[in-house]
């Protein structure tokens, strides 16, 4: 299971400076969220 991590944020931000499209930051995150199978609902409960 995939996890959202401080390494995968630098990671997607990382793609998007690379693909000089820092602005699509958050879509590229969603996207890569959705590839990995990260359920944010799961993420926000393990946080609290």
């Amino acid at each position: 299971m995939y996890y959202l991590t401080n390494d995968l944020l630098i990671e997607v931000y990382q793609k998007a400076i690379l693909l000089e499209c820092e602005e699509d930051f958050i879509k590229l995150l969603e996207d890569e969220i959705s590839k990995r199978g990260i359920r944010l609902e799961d993420w926000l409960k393990d946080r609290d």
